[in-house]
């Protein structure tokens, strides 16, 4: 009786031993909530050998431009990191084939920026730094006017030009010197030629409603500018003394 008993004992024990064990190792392998971030975060990076919905959206918007000419996969192989290091070094960016908060905020992908930057929305989007409340905050109606304002008046422009003159629109929404709305900041009297002349009423196309969306989503190449204006026809004088930000194709883009 006493040997069962002194054999029990020492299995109970080595039980015990073990569960302390498993306990211990659980405790001290569960990361920190700094190191889970941190976790997300290179996660989040995009490099040779990644695959997903984001490297997708990274090779749609590469291939729209110009950069890329190979199938939008969802795999990040040489041919996607080729059309990074182009895209990179158009934008001044460092050129590594690496998509980072840099390159992210450069295409426009403000959701994957902020992941990065630690923002769930606001400030620090992916294009010239304005705030991006997601297109989720307009209608079908609105993608629909900015998208006609955009093909009536830039439709021979590039498609960040095209981008350009969407974010202005959108700026002048979120701007208290201007209507509120879309619809309200197109329709503005005098405030477009295409509006004046007709072409608004033209139907867009799909490029137009891709450079829209992006607006709409906090793309701005024009670093918060709420006008633009070609200065080969312009006629307005006082136009050409508003501080001039930057120039894309044929349009100047001043504050």
């Amino acid at each position: 009786m006493k040997k069962f008993l002194a054999i029990g004992a020492v299995a109970l024990a080595l039980t015990a031993a073990v569960t302390a064990g498993a306990v211990a190792y659980t405790v001290s392998a569960s990361p920190s909530a700094d190191t889970a971030l941190e976790l997300a975060a290179s996660a989040a990076v995009l490099r040779q050998g990644s695959r997903g919905g984001e490297v997708k959206e990274v090779q749609r918007r590469l291939k729209q431009w110009g950069y890329y000419s190979g199938a939008v996969d969802g795999i990040f192989g040489a041919g996607t990191r080729k059309a990074v290091i182009a895209f990179q070094k158009k934008n001044g960016l460092t050129a590594d084939g690496v998509v980072g908060k840099a390159t992210y905020r450069a295409l426009g992908m403000n959701e994957s920026y902020n992941a990065l930057d630690g923002n769930s929305g606001g400030s620090g989007s992916s294009s010239g730094g304005s705030s991006s409340s997601g297109s989720s905050s307009y209608n079908s109606s609105d993608l629909y006017v900015l998208a006609k304002c955009i093909y009536a008046e830039g439709r021979g422009e590039s498609y960040t030009g095209q981008v350009a003159i969407g974010a202005v629109i959108m700026n002048r929404v979120k701007s208290p010197s201007f209507p509120n709305t879309v619809a309200g900041v197109v329709y503005q009297s005098g405030a477009f030629t295409a509006v004046t002349d007709g072409q608004i009423n033209l139907e867009p196309d799909q490029t137009a409603y891709n450079a829209a969306r992006d607006a709409m989503n906090g793309w701005d190449p024009t670093n918060g500018c709420i006008y633009y204006y070609n200065p080969a026809v312009a006629t307005s004088s006082w136009i050409f003394n508003r501080p001039t930000v930057t120039v894309i194709g044929k349009h100047v883009f001043a504050k």
